[in-house]
């Protein structure tokens, strides 16, 4: 190896190096803005329901930005969730969730690869290179399955993005991987405000309310019967 290709490859072990310096700041930043600092004071679905309430029609874009905002800084999912079905009921809420949910997941995918892959890389040893490389051949197939057993959603985004898995194996493998969990938790949380906000408590022994109650137990059962059912 000549002396320009050692200072090249240096150069790229460099800026490797810088770039995943750059991703683990960004990672620890975020982590303490929301756990450390007054911002979690304002986390709450008070808080956040009076902001789009004053939103009026941008309510939704303004809503879709906050969870793609929210899941790269580690947002729980859980309360930007329950908030969309709460505010826009269990169908439109379904669909803002899950657009929000597909920004947000693919912006921490790309801020993953663009920051800490080439350093991710350089780390691989001949052991697991091999897995990475069959990641990236399956990437589809190993995202829809995660997503299915409900891996922890940030983490993933962000991790996957480490791998060689494709941008889009990722991507369609997220959006087809959520919709179950997602349209099941929206249409309980969503259809049991709009009986709260009815006020007609007799609407709580409905088929819709027992339908939502019997999707939302099901969700719980759904990581163990993929695990049963897979063919590895």
């Amino acid at each position: 190896m000549d002396e320009a290709t050692g200072q090249a490859r240096e150069g790229r072990s460099k800026r490797a190096a810088l770039k995943a310096a750059v991703f683990l700041t960004f990672i620890i930043a975020a982590v303490y803005l929301m756990r450390f600092t007054p911002v979690k004071d304002f986390l709450n679905s008070e808080t956040l329901g009076r902001l789009m309430d004053r939103a009026g029609m941008w309510a939704p874009f303004f809503y879709v930005l906050l969870y793609a905002v929210g899941v790269c800084l580690f947002l729980p999912g859980t309360l930007l969730t329950g908030l969309g079905a709460a505010i826009f009921g269990p169908y439109w809420g379904f669909v803002y969730v899950w657009t929000g949910a597909m920004l947000g997941a693919s912006a921490a995918f790309i801020i993953g690869r663009t920051l800490g892959r080439d350093f991710a890389a350089s780390l691989i040893g001949d052991r697991l290179k091999k897995y990475d490389e069959a990641i990236g051949r399956n990437g589809f197939a190993t995202v829809l399955y995660l997503r299915l057993v409900y891996f922890p959603f940030t983490p993933m985004n962000f991790g996957m993005g480490l791998t060689k898995v494709r941008f889009w194996d990722y991507f369609f493998g997220t959006g087809l991987g959520i919709i179950v969990g997602t349209f099941i938790f929206t249409f309980f949380i969503g259809t049991v405000k709009e009986v709260w906000a009815s006020g007609n408590w007799g609407e709580l022994i409905s088929f819709k309310v027992f339908f939502s109650i019997t999707l939302f137990i099901f969700s719980f059962f759904i990581p163990i019967i993929i695990r049963r059912g897979r063919p590895w």
